[in-house]
């Protein structure tokens, strides 16, 4: 049914965004869910073959939203797309219920377009398991899993599968927080502010211990070096003193 996942969806918007006063206010302002009702009539119209008028259908609801959704796509329930504008989501991408994606993300493909036809009926683009979010500007690249509960930083590029309960951030994406996270801990456009770790901060602290660690090697070798110029001196008064003596090299 197309509009099974209606008062679904509804609901997601009302428990994840704080300014959806109702649901009325959702289901006539909010281009999210707008985006979500036409891909649900065009992937109906492309389950049933077809294709043509249901790329149609899908293009009104581009230009309507400002949301790229292919019919082909795979989509659970209660998806929201916040803010909406400038999402793509690929043909061949898979979401699971309770995903939050935000404006300007890409669930894309990597794949060169030189060789379409050896790509038609293969997975290229991205999978989203249950309770995911995608932060703004995030870019979600190739036949990759993002897991359950993870959570993919604003304007990161994830070329790499995410693991479940994991926060990426960055160019390339790389983990920087593990927790258990779930619906319960919603972190809005996938970025956690609580105990999160600054990156310049975490580098300038590694190149502090690092030039502390040189400072003692410096130290420890002018120890060194001054020991040794004392043995010199001393065995250069002996040699001095007692010529006849045989002298010994340090």
């Amino acid at each position: 049914m197309v509009f099974k996942h209606l008062f679904h969806d509804l609901d997601a918007y009302m428990e994840r965004d704080p300014a959806a006063s109702s649901r009325f206010v959702v289901a006539i302002s909010y281009p999210g869910f707008h985006s979500v009702l036409w891909y649900r009539l065009s992937h109906w119209l492309w389950s049933q073959r077809l294709v043509v008028l249901a790329r149609f259908v899908g293009n009104i609801g581009r230009f309507l939203t400002g949301v790229d959704i292919h019919p082909g796509a795979e989509i659970g329930s209660r998806l929201v797309i916040d803010h909406a504008i400038g999402v793509v989501i690929g043909e061949t991408a898979e979401i699971e219920d309770n995903v939050t994606l935000y404006h300007n993300v890409t669930l894309g493909g990597i794949a060169p377009a030189v060789e379409s036809e050896a790509q038609k009926n293969v997975k290229r683009h991205p999978t989203l398991l249950e309770g995911s979010i995608i932060g703004s500007g995030a870019q979600v690249l190739g036949p990759i899993t993002v897991g359950r509960n993870a959570r993919v930083g604003a304007n990161a590029v994830v070329v790499k599968d995410v693991p479940e309960n994991c926060t990426v951030a960055g160019i390339p994406a790389q983990p920087v927080a593990t927790s258990a996270c779930s619906p319960d801990t919603f972190s809005a456009y996938g970025t956690p502010t609580d105990d999160f770790p600054d990156p310049d901060e975490k580098a300038m602290g590694a190149m502090l211990n690092e030039i502390s660690a040189l400072r003692l090697r410096v130290q420890e070798l002018e120890r060194e070096l001054e020991e040794r110029i004392q043995v010199r001196a001393s065995s250069a008064a002996e040699a001095a003193a007692d010529p006849d003596k045989p002298t010994s090299s340090a």
